[in-house]
């Protein structure tokens, strides 16, 4: 390797690695040009898991590149820079930490070794002076982590509010415009390659949660304890919710919220909510992601694009090389991620407020409404509408569907007044809440 070439070790070569490798392939001398001639790439090593497959699938790829050891691709003199796209984050931690231990900059897409181990990796890039790039593990193809390092460091970040998974939005998607309930939509999504055979981390929310976690923890400066943070998936959407949302002005989209409060407080949740249909990110559709970010200075900046993927989540992978590389070169540019306050504060979800609607499961008997509103009276929680729409297949069902609409309260009112309701012969499972946001 001469002098004026750095080596990337690909630690994985799945979807994104391979996307990483055919990106530097085609764009390489583009990349070269674009940096003055400063930035020369070349894949110098790839771990896999299995080579045979490996050897069936890269095409062009030296085979002399493949690797199943990750200590022995850490290890390689011929390796400046360790991209690390193995996802989990067990064998992912030991990697990362063996490259950073190694003053090797580590580039990354995993979302969850960040949220869950970050901390960790964190203090130990600072103490080695060794960056971590992650990019790739935030919205894909869309630059929202560079925009807030860099771009936004002159800004209070007032709140970033997005939808930043894109499995979820399609699953909604197809239950919103061909009425579908949620699982042959989630089968649809699965059939197109847009959710795995195992969805759970798409669906239950916490895959945009652990994105969420790294955008607070950027904008707010303080690492933030996954357990801490409110997370809801799509599992329990119907078609009566979406129905729903339509007729009172509203789409349902799988939410991330971030918000700065008045005393300093950081709300982080993930959810299910009814948006505005003339909001921006109501027209957020399919995979695409979307982030619209208010800081004090900029006022609204949206990000859109695609979430996920091969070549967008490849492009950010690449761009995070080049800003690695240049580092190295010039000995300078920012560790990646680094938080800048010892501690912050979470605000509790019980103190949240929003506005809701409440889906009962009920049966079909006098005087349910009054029982149910009772007890939300008593608790202070105002009654905008209730409905209990008729299935004309089984107009006389024993068990129906009751819908009310809240008033704005702290989400710690809601849930224990919702668990007196829940203890009603009448209610037979537990009601299903869904967010009404003012965005």
């Amino acid at each position: 390797m001469n002098c004026s070439t750095l080596g990337i070790g690909l630690a994985g070569f799945g979807t994104v690695g391979s996307g990483v490798w055919n990106t530097l392939q085609r764009n390489g001398v583009l990349i070269t040009d674009r940096t003055g001639g400063s930035v020369e790439l070349a894949v110098t090593g790839i771990l896999v898991r299995d080579p045979a497959k490996a050897r069936a699938t890269a095409g062009d790829v030296p085979q002399d590149l493949f690797t199943t050891d990750w200590r022995s691709l850490v290890g390689n003199p011929a390796v400046d820079i360790v991209v690390e796209l193995i996802g989990g984050t067990t064998d992912a931690f030991e990697l990362v930490a063996a490259a950073l231990r190694a003053k090797k900059p580590v580039v990354t897409g995993n979302k969850a070794l960040l949220a869950e181990r970050g901390t960790e990796l964190f203090a130990l890039s600072k103490e080695m002076a060794t960056p971590i790039h992650f990019e790739a593990a935030v919205a894909g193809g869309i630059p929202i982590i560079r925009s807030v390092q860099d771009s936004f460091v002159g800004n209070r970040l007032h709140s970033l509010v997005g939808i930043i998974n894109g499995t979820s939005n399609y699953i909604l998607q197809r239950m919103t415009e061909a009425g579908l309930d949620y699982p042959p939509a989630l089968g649809e999504a699965q059939a197109l390659g847009y959710a795995e055979a195992d969805p759970a981390l798409d669906v239950n929310g916490w895959d945009a949660a652990h994105k969420a976690i790294l955008l607070a923890t950027l904008a707010y400066g303080f690492s933030i304890d996954p357990e801490k943070v409110h997370v809801a998936g799509i599992e329990q959407v119907r078609p009566i919710d979406i129905a729903f949302a339509k007729q009172l002005g509203y789409v349902v989209k799988l939410l991330a919220v971030i918000r700065e409060h008045a005393d300093g407080a950081i709300e982080l949740r993930v959810q299910p909510s009814f948006i505005p249909k003339n909001h921006i990110l109501a027209s957020v559709n399919g995979v695409f992601n979307a982030i619209s970010v208010v800081g004090d200075a900029v006022g609204e900046a949206l990000f859109y694009g695609r979430g996920a993927g091969q070549d967008p989540t490849a492009s950010s992978v690449v761009a995070d090389l080049v800003e690695a590389a240049r580092a190295l070169r010039h000995t300078a540019g920012h560790r990646g991620f680094l938080p800048y306050r010892d501690s912050g504060t979470l605000l509790p979800v019980e103190e949240t407020e929003t506005a809701y609607y409440v889906r009962f499961d009920v049966t079909d008997r006098p005087g349910v409404i009054a029982e149910v509103a009772k007890i939300l009276a008593e608790s202070g929680i105002g009654i905008s509408g209730t409905h209990s729409p008729v299935n004309p297949e089984a107009p006389d069902a024993e068990f129906v569907d009751m819908v009310f609409l809240l008033h704005t309260c702290k989400f710690g009112k809601l849930q224990a007044a919702l668990a007196q309701v829940e203890a009603l012969d009448c209610i037979n499972s537990a009601p299903v809440v869904f967010r009404i946001e003012k965005l």
